[in-house]
């Protein structure tokens, strides 16, 4: 730092010139910088009025890193004028993070005005995704940057991208679990077996509620107790998962038992039973419909229905199956017949005689 400082020092005593020179080229620099951010702010403001939102994202991200770049050639040129050996190396520095910079800024502009562009419209679209997504080109733009200043600074990137396998062969045996939620993490943004806000469930773990966040490490599920659940992302991998959020139609599937005695009015009941979910207009006709007598149940003569709703919310469904059970009870009450419920007959053969029990 004395060696510049003394250069800078010998020149204000030896090159007049030389100090007009700098004063000029950082009056260039402040000058054309004041240009730029006119132009850009004027363009920012037109742009904003077009339909798509990627010119002014663009033009927004190039604002604060023009700037940078702009005094960084600035000073390297006015630098260039004391002979520092390092100019060079400072101007192709600042112009590879310039880039970045903006490359960074204007994907994080994209996945905003995107984001708020659906939302806007009323389109569904999967946060978590577009997040991933983001972070991923960020990361992509950063290590790219590095690899590309250590080159051009005269480090031997063949040699550092070498000890980087073998430093992630080792961190890879040691971070194993933490790899695998990665990549399993990776196969739920590709595969998209559900995403945030719907409702999920296995039958191999102990797993059901509401998705809320998809991380790379873990997967926040929300229980129906409300209480959060964090399931690591490898787990996905080896347990089959349902998805009832993307599920078509909800089926009702009930047996329903009358008593011995009214067998007689059995076809008639099942008769009725179908044609009032043939006329219910929450029962989607071109599925499954079955109402049949099904087997003679120790204490009732049983029949089943099958068929499913037109709705999937939840709480819908279960006032269309409420609605359709009490109709089939008024179905069951119009043809004078009951319901059963279990009940045991013991038969005395005729042949026992209790005429001679002894008296008390």
């Amino acid at each position: 730092m004395s060696e510049y400082l003394d250069k800078f020092l010998l020149l204000l005593d030896a090159d007049k010139y030389g100090i007009i020179k700098i004063f000029s080229i950082i009056f260039a620099a402040l000058l054309l910088d004041f240009i730029q951010k006119r132009i850009l702010k004027r363009l920012y403001q037109r742009l904003q009025s077009t339909n798509t939102k990627w010119d002014d994202a663009l033009i927004h991200a190039l604002q604060r890193p023009l700037t940078g770049l702009i005094w960084i050639i600035g000073l390297s040129l006015a630098l260039d004028t004391i002979d520092l050996p390092v100019t060079d190396e400072l101007r192709l520095v600042g112009i590879i993070g310039a880039i970045s910079w903006a490359l960074i800024r204007f994907i994080s502009f994209t996945e905003k005005n995107i984001i708020h562009q659906h939302e806007v419209a009323g389109k569904p679209l999967d946060r978590t995704t577009a997040s991933a997504i983001s972070q991923l080109l960020r990361t992509t733009i950063l290590i790219t940057a590095t690899l590309v200043t250590l080159q051009s600074l005269g480090f031997n990137i063949s040699a550092i991208l070498a000890f980087g396998g073998i430093g992630g062969i080792a961190v890879g045996f040691a971070a194993k679990d933490l790899l695998a939620n990665f990549f399993g993490g990776m196969m739920i943004y590709l595969d998209r077996p559900f995403a945030i806000g719907d409702w999920v469930r296995s039958s191999d773990r102990d797993i059901e509620g509401t998705v809320e966040k998809i991380g790379w490490r873990t997967t926040m599920v929300r229980t129906f107790d409300k209480r959060p659940l964090y399931v690591p992302n490898s787990v996905f991998a080896s347990i089959s998962v349902e998805n009832p959020s993307r599920m078509t139609h909800r089926r009702i599937y009930e047996t329903i038992g009358i008593r011995y005695d009214d067998i007689r009015v059995m076809a008639e009941i099942i008769r009725d039973v179908k044609a009032m979910l043939m006329a219910h207009p929450e029962i989607d006709q071109s599925q499954t419909m079955i109402v049949n007598f099904n087997s003679f149940a120790p204490s009732s003569l049983d029949f089943f229905i099958y068929t499913f709703t037109r709705t999937t919310d939840w709480i819908k469904y279960h006032e269309v199956k409420q609605d359709v059970l009490l109709k089939v009870s008024d179905i069951i009450s119009s043809h004078n017949a009951e319901m059963a419920f279990p009940t045991s007959t013991v038969h005395i053969a005729d042949e026992i005689k209790l005429n001679n029990l002894p008296m008390k």
